[in-house]
């Protein structure tokens, strides 16, 4: 089983290929390129952890017969700015530990994050790629405008975080579990 990171796809949402520059003719034609690229990647045996504006669709039932049930793999939805189609019961801020790395999801980029000072990784959205010149440390915008409308599986997120320099919080020394 791997993980997947992604973001930002604003399905069924016409307006996102204008305000975002996004290269289809149509919410249709969106739509379909970014579930095939989720496909072409994804397993059903995987789990993607999508990091907020999965829709602009509020009919729950809708989104999961047009859109989730049609993605490969098990899912795990952040709130973004637009996700009204989500409960309450449903994540604004997701934290885990892969490969011994704390990493944390969420839909908007921050300065600080939950163990930022012990270098854990912030993966997030909202931007969609705008904030690339201004984040610092190990955080990443997993939104689909800035990852060519795949999702990023925790391989190359390891990947590129190797390049990444280390927090400007760090705190150096030994770990701790409990902060």
């Amino acid at each position: 089983m791997t993980m997947f990171f992604t973001s930002d796809e604003h399905y069924a949402h016409r307006n996102a290929i204008k305000y975002c520059g996004r290269p289809f003719i149509n919410e249709d034609e969106a739509d379909e390129t970014m579930i095939n690229r989720h496909n072409s990647k994804v397993t059903n045996k995987d789990t993607t952890v999508h990091g907020g504006d999965f829709t602009l669709i509020s009919n729950t039932e809708l989104v999961f017969k047009k859109y989730v049930y049609r993605l490969n793999g098990s899912h795990i939805f952040i709130r973004g700015s637009h996700d009204r189609w989500l409960d309450k019961a449903y994540h604004e801020i997701w934290t885990r530990t892969i490969n011994k790395q704390h990493i944390v999801v969420c839909h908007y980029a921050m300065l600080v994050w939950p163990r930022s000072h012990y270098n854990s990784w912030l993966l997030f959205g909202h931007s969609h790629g705008a904030l690339n010149d201004l984040v610092r440390g190990k955080c990443h915008d997993i939104g689909v405008d800035n990852n060519n409308f795949y999702p990023l599986s925790e391989d190359e997120i390891f990947d590129i975080m190797k390049s990444k320099p280390d927090n400007f919080n760090l705190v150096r020394g030994e770990e701790r579990d409990d902060l």
